[in-house]
């Protein structure tokens, strides 16, 4: 039970890599409070917690929206006072070169991956300073650092969530908050296999994608949630500010 007793925040955790880490934090004791846009999937989470004996909320926000996400968190401090851990896990995938994107296109993906992190953070970490203690998980991607054809949009929110996640973390060290971000490959999530399977070859799109990771496979939701649960944990103490890849070898190896 290495969350034992502790109050977490999910963001996004109506689906995929949210939904799986939201019922693996809830196996090792902790209780999770379930966010996410649509309320009919994250309900579908805390049922599917609460039916393996978890203990699991949902509460309906909008990560872009400052009144939804200051409302959300007074809730969940007026009934809890404390929040231990926050996973700023919501957001969205952008597809096209810089000079195809529509502004309004930018702005939202702009708007969901860097203003999604920002807001539940910044009414988050008054209360994590005032315990003085907490845990920050940002997802960024390993497309932060490296380049990807047609992945403009994504890759400059990605990259300025690692930015933001380490100077989060000089800020905040002072109140014992650890603040680290997960940059995993490409994972097999239902958006994932929704995109790959619209190719004119579904197989082959599926197989060019692979060859992108040294494992030969994509990754799954589980491994990022082990991941996620390592950087909530006490395990992960002496992480302060640090990227955690989790993309079978994107980064850091290349295929002969």
């Amino acid at each position: 039970m290495r969350l034992a007793n502790k109050i977490v925040l999910i963001t996004g955790a109506g689906s995929g890599i949210g939904r799986v880490t939201a019922e693996l934090f809830a196996k090792e004791g902790a209780t999770v409070i379930v966010n996410d846009i649509d309320t009919t999937r994250g309900e579908e989470t805390v049922q599917l917690i609460q039916n393996a004996n978890g203990k699991a909320v949902f509460m309906q926000a909008d990560t872009t929206d400052a009144t939804s996400v200051e409302t959300m968190i007074q809730t969940i401090i007026q009934t809890y006072s404390v929040i231990d851990i926050l996973f700023n896990n919501a957001g969205i995938s952008g597809i096209g070169r810089l000079h195809e994107l529509e502004e309004d296109e930018w702005d939202r993906i702009m708007r969901i991956n860097v203003k999604g992190v920002f807001l539940p953070s910044k009414y988050v970490l008054p209360h994590m300073i005032k315990q003085n203690g907490g845990a920050i998980i940002n997802m960024s991607s390993c497309i932060a650092e490296i380049g990807l054809a047609d992945r403009a949009s994504y890759a400059t929110t990605k990259g300025a969530v690692l930015s933001l996640t380490k100077s989060m973390q000089v800020d905040y060290a002072p109140y014992n908050i650890r603040v680290n971000a997960l940059l995993p490959g490409t994972i097999f999530t239902p958006f994932v296999e929704d995109y790959l399977s619209k190719s004119a070859d579904p197989d082959a799109a599926i197989a060019k994608v692979k060859t992108r990771q040294l494992s030969g496979e994509l990754g799954k939701p589980e491994d990022v949630a082990k991941a996620a649960l390592f950087l909530a944990s006490d395990e992960s103490s002496f992480m302060m500010g640090s990227p955690l890849y989790v993309d079978g070898g994107v980064v850091f190896g290349k295929n002969a």
